[in-house]
C-alpha cells in the first residue's frame, strides 16, 4: 500500500508506552530476545511512519489504538460451543487461549496449531524465520503497530508433504466488556506440497460495549506446491475501529483460495494482499462485506504478479444498507519479469438506501508485456424486474429483498468450505436484512 502524509492520531499514546515498558510485557510472556529486538524495532516506527492510504477512506481520526500494551484476564468459564466435533481446532478470548483440539496423528506428523508461547518450545526457528516474511513490521504505521502491540497470538504450522482432510478451525473473541485492545498476530505455515481447509472467525464476544480497538494481522507463508482454502467470517462488534490485514506469501506452483466475509458492526479498514513470488502460484481472493447503519468500511485488495505465469483474481462483492459507506479498492500490480502473468480483478456494489454511498475503484499497474489483465465495476440498486418476478410468485417484498441479496453474494459464500459456517453467514445476512 502507498503512504500518506497525513498524521497519526492514536488516544494518548505516547503517554502509555515506552521502550522500558515493552521489554517488561516482553520479559513477562517469556518472549525471545529476537522476538523483544522486533518488538522495539517496531515502537520506534510506530511514531515515524504515516498511515496506509485506503483511497476515498477517511479513517485518521479513529481510534486505532491507545498505547497500552496489556493482556485479558484469565477466563472464568470457557464459551459454549454446542458441537465441538473432532476437527483441528482453536479457540482463543482476547489473549487466553480456552481451547486446543488437535487430533494425535497430526501431532505425530508435526502439525503445531497454538499460541506463541506454546509453539516457541517446539518450533521456535520456524517463527522467527517467518514471522513478518509476509507482512512487513515497517511497511506503515499500522503495521509498525501491530508488531510492537499484540498481545494475542495463534500460529498453525504444516510440515512438508502433510495433507489435512478436515478443516481447521479458528475462533477468536474480542472480550466486548474488556477495554483492553485486540491486537492480534497469527501465522500460517503451509509446508511444501501440503494441503489444508482453514476456517478463521473474528468475534465480540458479551452483550457489552466497551469502546476499544482492534489491530489484526494475518500472514500466510505459502510454500512451493502448497494448496490453501482459506476461509474467514468477521463479526467485530460496533464498539470497535478496525484494522485488518490478511497477507500471503506464494512460492512456485502454490495457491491460496481467500473467502471473506466481513459482517463487522464497528468502523473498518481492511488490507487483503497477496505476493505470487513463485512461478504458477495462483491467488484468487473473493470477498463479501455488509455495511449498515453510519457504518465505514474501506476495503484494499491487492494482487501482486512476481512470478512466471502467476494468476491473481479478484471478486469484491459488496450491499449498503441504511447510511453505511463501504469503499472496494481493487488493485492488481504485474511487475517487470512476471512473463505470463494474469491479473483480473471484479467490484460489485449493491445499494439498498438511498442514503448508502459507495465507491468501486480498480486498478491496474502492469510493468512488463506478454501479460492479460482486466477489470470491472459496478454499483447500482435492485434490479426492478427481479424484485417483480419474486413477488409475483407470491413473497413479500421484505423476503424478496433478502433472496436477491443472498443471490448477489452467494460466489462468495459457496466457497466457504464448512457448511455449518455457510449457513450462519446466511443467518447473519438474513438477520441484519431483517433489522431494516
Amino acid at each position: 500500500m502507498a503512504l500518506t502524509t497525513k498524521k497519526m492520531t492514536f488516544r494518548s499514546l505516547e503517554g502509555y508506552m515506552t521502550k522500558d515498558r515493552i521489554q517488561e510485557f516482553s520479559l513477562e510472556q517469556a518472549e525471545p530476545v529476537w522476538l523483544t529486538d522486533l518488538r522495539l524495532k517496531a515502537f520506534e516506527k510506530v511514531s515515524e511512519l504515516d498511515l496506509p492510504v485506503v483511497e476515498r477512506v477517511k479513517f485518521h481520526r479513529w481510534n486505532l489504538g491507545d498505547g497500552r500494551l496489556e493482556t485479558n484476564d484469565a477466563i472464568g468459564s470457557v464459551p459454549d460451543f454446542t458441537e465441538l466435533g473432532d476437527n483441528p481446532k482453536l479457540v482463543q478470548v482476547g489473549s487466553q487461549t480456552v481451547l486446543e483440539q488437535l487430533p494425535m496423528d497430526l501431532v505425530e506428523q508435526g502439525v503445531v496449531f497454538t499460541d506463541f508461547a506454546s509453539a516457541m518450545d517446539v518450533i521456535p526457528d520456524v517463527i522467527e524465520k517467518y514471522l513478518g516474511a509476509a507482512a512487513a513490521y515497517d511497511e506503515h504505521k499500522l503495521s509498525a503497530y501491530n508488531t510492537a502491540y499484540f498481545n494475542a497470538t495463534a500460529i498453525l504450522y504444516v510440515p512438508d508433504h502433510v495433507e489435512i482432510e478436515q478443516p481447521v478451525e479458528a475462533l477468536f473473541y474480542q472480550d466486548s466488556t474488556s477495554p483492553v485492545a485486540f491486537n492480534k498476530r497469527v501465522l500460517i505455515i503451509a509446508g511444501k506440497n501440503t494441503k489444508l481447509n482453514y476456517l478463521e472467525r473474528f468475534e465480540s464476544l458479551g452483550d457489552g460495549n466497551v469502546a476499544s480497538s482492534a489491530n489484526i494481522v494475518v500472514e500466510i507463508i505459502a510454500q512451493a506446491g502448497s494448496q490453501i482454502k482459506f476461509a474467514a467470517i468477521d463479526r467485530l462488534g460496533k464498539h470497535l475501529d478496525t484494522y485488518i490485514a490478511r497477507r500471503g506469501l506464494l512460492g512456485n506452483d502454490a495457491s491460496i483460495d481467500w473467502a471473506i466475509g466481513l459482517m463487522n458492526q464497528g468502523n473498518v479498514v481492511a488490507d487483503f494482499d497477496s505476493d505470487l513470488k513463485g512461478n504458477g502460484s495462483h491467488a484468487n481472493l473473493k470477498v463479501v462485506a455488509l455495511s449498515s447503519g453510519r457504518q465505514v468500511q474501506g476495503v484494499d485488495t491487492r494482487v501482486t504478479n512476481y512470478g512466471h505465469n502467476s494468476v491473481g483474481h479478484i471478486l469484491q462483492q459488496g450491499v449498503i444498507l441504511e447510511s453505511g459507506t463501504l469503499t472496494f479498492n481493487g488493485i492488481g500490480h504485474i511487475i517487470r519479469g512476471a512473463k505470463g502473468a494474469d491479473a483480473q480483478q471484479e467490484s460489485r456494489v449493491l445499494m439498498l438506501s438511498d442514503k448508502a454511498r459507495s465507491d468501486a475503484n480498480p486498478i491496474l499497474l502492469i510493468d512488463e508485456n506478454e501479460v492479460t489483465a482486466g477489470h470491472a465495476a459496478s454499483i447500482g440498486q435492485v434490479d426492478p424486474e427481479d424484485m417483480y418476478y419474486l413477488m409475483s410468485r407470491g413473497l413479500d417484498r421484505a423476503t424478496a429483498e433478502r433472496l436477491v441479496v443472498r443471490g448477489f453474494l452467494g460466489s462468495v459464500i459457496t466457497e466457504i468450505p464448512v457448511k455449518e459456517v455457510r449457513d450462519e453467514l446466511v443467518a447473519v445476512i438474513d438477520e441484519i436484512l431483517t433489522k431494516r
